[in-house]
């Protein structure tokens, strides 16, 4: 029972990755048919991190995310991370969903973004997309992703890479 409970597992699990595969794929096509035009928007956010003291484990953690986006985006991030730490200090993972609300380049409306960051020894990895079909308003069909900069001093920045269907 067991041997086939983990062949069950293995065959689920290659079927996710077919379904992203093709999720992704329909995605950039469908964007491509309808023209639309990769855009990048930039500028500075403010962000305030709010641990929450759910005490379940040390390495473990939850915050709130509090975004303030200015620039190409003008606008606010709320969310939820989830952090782990390890007892290498370097070490640890978060992730995080994001609902942005504001104007892009003119154009109002909301959408979610998907973090996952990981640093491995201090060498950091990071993640951030928008979720597929989240986009409500103006900026209903958008997709992308997103890059961060924390400059010294600590001043943070993000680089949107995004595309909408009839944006020109």
């Amino acid at each position: 029972m067991k041997k086939r409970s983990l062949v069950y597992l293995g065959m689920i699990a290659v079927l996710c990755v077919f379904c992203a595969s093709f999720a992704a794929h329909s995605q950039t096509q469908s964007a491509e048919q309808k023209g639309a035009a990769t855009m990048h928007a930039t500028g500075p956010f403010d962000v305030k991190l709010t641990p929450q003291d759910d005490k379940l484990d040390p390495a473990l953690g939850r915050m709130i995310i509090d975004k303030q986006y200015h620039g190409d985006l003008e606008g606010t991030g709320k969310g939820t991370m989830l952090t782990g730490g390890t007892e290498t200090k370097t070490s640890g993972v978060y992730v995080a969903v994001e609902k942005v609300t504001g104007t892009l380049k003119g154009r109002n409306g909301t959408f979610l973004l998907h973090h996952v960051g990981i640093m491995d020894r201090g060498k950091p990895q990071l993640s951030i997309n928008v979720v597929p079909d989240s986009g409500t308003g103006q900026l209903t069909g958008i997709t992308g992703k997103m890059n961060i900069t924390i400059a010294d001093g600590g001043k943070h920045s993000y680089d949107f890479e995004y595309t909408l269907p009839d944006a020109k």
